[in-house]
């Protein structure tokens, strides 16, 4: 008798995620520009974050240099073509692209995939080039 072969595991790339790792947030509209809101996704504390260009953005919403959850009220900004948020804390900025910390390269947060359907954010897995 030969043992049954396990089916092998499902892709990991984001243009193979199922709907249901997709968890819809809020309407892109409730989010102010410039400014951070939090939500509980997958069972992690994220900082989502609307530019003035319209784009959003989900990172952790914790500071490693603080200890702190603090990112989603930290200030929103741009140093040459990216995207940041500075911790409120001690002012450490974060790329919103990847959750990279542009004053330590060694430092970063997650980051993760977010689109806008309809109008509304949907937040998917952790990055997986991120923190």
């Amino acid at each position: 008798m030969t043992p049954a072969v396990p089916p092998p595991p499902p892709p990991s790339s984001a243009a193979h995620r199922t709907p249901e790792e997709w968890q819809p947030v809020c309407r892109v509209a409730e989010l102010e520009v410039e400014r951070g809101a939090t939500a509980l996704v997958h069972g992690q504390a994220i900082a989502i974050f609307r530019t003035h260009d319209d784009q959003v953005y989900a990172l952790g919403n914790h500071d490693p240099f603080a200890k702190a959850s603090v990112l989603a009220r930290g200030i929103v900004g741009t140093r040459g073509d990216t995207p940041f948020v500075a911790s409120p804390m001690h002012k450490h900025a974060f790329d919103l692209r990847s959750g990279r910390c542009l004053d330590d390269r060694n430092v970063s947060v997650p980051s993760y995939d977010v689109r806008v359907v309809e109008g509304v954010v949907l937040v998917g897995q952790r990055k997986s080039d991120a923190a």
